[in-house]
């Protein structure tokens, strides 16, 4: 039996977040979208992954229905928890931290609107992906982010549960006068924030 997930209405990226989540545990998934942008991530996913998928157009909604090839496959000589190819990512070996910047409040450059509904979107991502980063650093006006008013507080207090360190700039703080407002993260300094660039395995900047 196919395990269903509405993705209708959902906004970038959880139509993808979802479908990934529900390959986790489910040999066959169908995913209902409602756009054009979400058909193609979702079906872009499953390829990536290796899957099978058929996609059907009807009146509610389009429904693309994803099958984990190599879990069918090996089902049938009693091979078990295999999936797609979801996991390659965690058994990589690191010879560091996953590290990511992140230098101002919106993301890209172009419309501020748009950035910052970008930006939102990112950090909440993080929190829904796996692997996750280990280290975030919050410097310029990315620090605004991780103060009393930003709307990703949540998020960020989410992913310091999950472990991940969140090192706000201190200087960048006081610059803005924000240091007493912080909410999210610790205030660092730029010796610790050069070190863990320096031994950081990757650093993605934003």
């Amino acid at each position: 039996m196919s395990k269903l997930v509405d993705a209708r209405g959902l906004a970038c990226p959880q139509p993808v977040i979802q479908t990934k989540k529900a390959l986790e545990t489910d040999d066959r998934v169908v995913v209902i979208v409602d756009n054009p942008v979400a058909l193609e991530n979702v079906s872009r996913l499953a390829k990536s992954l290796g899957c099978e998928l058929d996609v059907e157009n009807k009146a509610d909604g389009t429904y693309i229905t994803i099958v984990s090839v190599e879990k069918e496959t090996n089902k049938a000589v009693g091979a078990k928890n295999l999936s797609c190819k979801l996991g390659d990512a965690d058994t990589a070996q690191k010879s560091g931290p996953v590290v990511v910047t992140i230098q101002q409040d919106r993301m890209g450059r172009g419309d501020d609107e748009l950035g910052y509904v970008l930006i939102k979107s990112f950090i909440h991502t993080l929190g829904e992906i796996s692997p996750a980063p280990d280290i975030i650093i919050l410097f310029n006006t990315g620090v605004k982010l991780s103060v009393r008013g930003s709307d990703v507080i949540e998020d960020l207090k989410n992913l310091q549960e999950k472990g991940i360190q969140i090192l706000v700039c201190g200087t960048c703080l006081n610059f803005f006068g924000l240091t007493d407002q912080l909410e999210a993260g610790i205030i660092s300094n730029m010796y610790d924030i050069s070190d863990t660039l320096l031994s950081a395995g990757k650093i993605v900047t934003v």
